[in-house]
């Protein structure tokens, strides 16, 4: 008797110059969003270059990228993510205040979400952003 394969993770990427900020996501998302979804990864990266080396490679279902980073912001890095990745995989943006929403939306961005990180809107967000994705990602 066969058994059915496990699902493959959701390769989620998380960037932040700021470990707390990763830290944060990563409490607030943990390894399981939603039962109808397969279990997440955490790929946490530092530094803009490697954002775009890691994206590159592929394999990623969402990507979150932290608007104030410095000195490579998420915002600046979600348009140019958007111009050069062919099925650039879904990206949300923490963002710092509420009026840089219109930012976000010049980064092309599928999703915003405020500073201080309110876990159940963060979670709430990628599910959405995930389950829109899932099919897609399981056929990579």
């Amino acid at each position: 008797m066969a058994t059915a394969q496990a699902p493959r993770p959701l390769r989620v990427l998380v960037y932040s110059d700021d470990r707390t900020v990763r830290r944060a996501v990563a409490l607030a998302l943990g390894t399981r969003l939603d039962p109808e979804l397969p279990e997440l990864e955490l790929v946490e990266v530092a530094t803009g270059p490697v954002v775009v080396s890691t994206v590159d490679a592929g394999g990623l279902a969402l990507l979150i990228l932290d608007g104030e980073a410095a000195p490579t912001g998420g915002l600046g890095l979600a348009r140019q993510l958007k111009d050069e990745i062919f099925r650039c995989p879904p990206i949300l943006v923490l963002t710092g205040r509420p009026q840089d929403a219109w930012l976000a939306t010049w980064s092309r961005a599928d999703a915003v979400v405020g500073h201080p990180i309110d876990p159940d809107q963060l979670a709430q967000t990628v599910a959405t952003l995930l389950r829109r994705r899932a099919p897609a990602v399981q056929q990579a």
